[in-house]
């Protein structure tokens, strides 16, 4: 996999301007960009048509409810044309395969290659505390795999993971699972409302493929500086990793 698709900026902003303001700054340091509930919900489609423009989209929604309406929301998306898409895992096996079935329909008819499908594990911030006030069992970790077993049996090309689970759904899962991970923190900063973080090097040692990267660089002084930064880290931490097929 080459470096410079191992990194999505999140771009986790309250209006589409400030998204284009951000993604223009980031011009050929970064290729791939996260569009999440924030920016989703104050701009809608058009904040996918725009930063389109910019480079490949993430659309990051964690799609969550009955099959059939996942499966509206899933060739919904594809059509807009975006790369990576984000369900969650815990909506079960017959809402998964919806999703995966949706997306491979949808490509099929408005002919482009299907987006890859990527369930949602454990949320970066689902420490034990937060798992038992769900009624989850067992260790995140544990959590994490069962769920990542799931999204691989319906066919998704990969997972969102805390990077603190990664080894452990690499072991389960195999070395061609796309492991995507956000809670990455350079050494050193705050984890905001993140709990189970990484270094970017540790996350890829650990077994991820891709990291989410945001407020380290939408927030900093300079993003483009931090940016590049960034990549560094990530380029040299993957030139010491076994490679593994991307489904990017």
């Amino acid at each position: 996999m080459d470096p410079r698709d191992r990194l999505i900026v999140a771009l986790d902003v309250a209006s589409l301007e400030e998204a284009q303001t951000l993604a223009g700054s980031l011009a050929g340091v970064v290729r791939w960009y996260k569009v999440g509930l924030e920016l989703y919900t104050a701009s809608g489609p058009a904040a996918v048509a725009a930063i389109r423009k910019e480079g490949r989209v993430f659309l990051d929604l964690k799609f969550h409810d009955i099959p059939a309406t996942v499966a509206g929301a899933v060739s919904a998306a594809t059509r807009l044309g975006v790369d990576l898409l984000t369900v969650h895992a815990l909506g079960g096996t017959a809402m998964l395969l919806a999703a995966q079935e949706a997306a491979l329909r949808t490509a099929e008819i408005i002919r482009r290659r299907p987006p890859t499908v990527l369930g949602v594990t454990l949320l970066t911030s689902g420490e034990a505390a937060v798992m038992t006030d769900a009624g989850i069992a067992g260790t995140p970790a544990e959590a994490a795999v069962r769920l990542a077993r799931l999204a691989r049996a319906a066919g998704f090309g990969g997972v969102v993971a805390s990077p603190m689970d990664a080894a452990a759904i690499r072991a389960a899962c195999g070395a061609d699972l796309l492991i995507v991970c956000p809670g990455i923190r350079p050494a050193g900063a705050a984890p905001d409302d993140q709990r189970r973080v990484a270094t970017p090097r540790a996350a890829i040692e650990a077994g991820a493929d891709v990291l989410v990267i945001g407020r380290p660089i939408t927030r900093a002084p300079d993003p483009r500086s931090a940016a590049e930064e960034l990549a560094r880290e990530i380029a040299l931490a993957a030139s010491f990793d076994t490679p593994r097929r991307s489904v990017l």
